[in-house]
């Protein structure tokens, strides 16, 4: 998914800002509000993705108002109280809450806990599988195909693996790769040429002249998506031409 969208939904101006700001500056896609009518009009038309709620703004009550969101759209709500009571925390997360933080908060918290939320948003949009052109990527069980045969990789070679697809043809440099692909703080570079040399042994037609896994002179490596949409394209014009005799 792209960039997680948050509707601040706050009475107080400064807190409301002050709260906008941040969250702009770690990347998110920020909406604010602070009456009943705007809110609910401004929901409907930006559906974002996770609403920070005052659970007592000045015109209404927020506990309701979790209600109307939770039920419209279902994003995941945070609501921000100044009622600390367990009582209290519990009608808030009853009322459709997925997170209760009492104020006075401190900022570091705050963005820990909106963080924290982001991983649930985007666990709930990933995708089962990855197809490119033939080669799939089975997330949940882990596994690849590749023009129908099962493709036996090792832990780290699907890590890398999928890795490479999610830059989207871009090059990675071996640094980047060491980083995102393993999960222990390596340092040697050539630990990344070795499972490239293995993972294109296993998806090459011919690992001397990788046509999937490309080198990228001065940078690294990239995952030619290009190369495997073209061949599925291909395969399909030559299937049409052979049904229609022409081929």
């Amino acid at each position: 998914m792209g960039s997680v969208s948050v509707h601040v939904i706050e009475g107080n101006p400064h807190l409301r800002s002050l709260l906008g700001w941040h969250l702009q500056q770690a990347g998110y896609k920020v909406f604010q509000s602070a009456d009943m009518v705007r809110t609910r009009d401004l929901f409907q038309a930006k559906q974002p993705n996770l609403v920070i709620l005052d659970s007592q703004l000045p015109n209404g009550d927020g506990l309701e108002l979790c209600r109307w969101l939770h039920s419209h759209g279902q994003p995941l709500i945070m609501i921000l109280s100044a009622c600390t009571t367990e009582a209290d925390i519990v009608a808030g997360l009853r009322a459709g809450a997925d997170d209760y933080l009492t104020k006075p908060f401190g900022m570091q918290e705050f963005l820990a806990r909106v963080e924290a939320l982001t991983r649930r948003i985007r666990l709930m949009n990933a995708p089962a599988s990855l197809t490119y052109g033939d080669l799939n990527i089975d997330l949940v069980q882990r596994r690849v195909h590749f023009r129908g045969e099962y493709i036996d990789l090792t832990p780290q070679e699907f890590s890398l693996l999928y890795v490479l697809t999610q830059a989207s043809g871009s090059p990675l440099s071996r640094t980047d790769l060491l980083r995102r692909a393993w999960p222990d703080a390596i340092d040697n570079p050539r630990t990344v040429d070795t499972h490239i040399l293995s993972l294109r042994k296993k998806i090459e037609a011919d690992p001397r002249q990788p046509n999937i896994i490309q080198t990228v002179r001065n940078v690294g490596y990239r995952f030619n998506v290009e190369r495997l949409t073209a061949e599925t394209n291909g395969h399909g014009r030559h299937a049409n031409l052979a049904a229609s005799g022409l081929s």
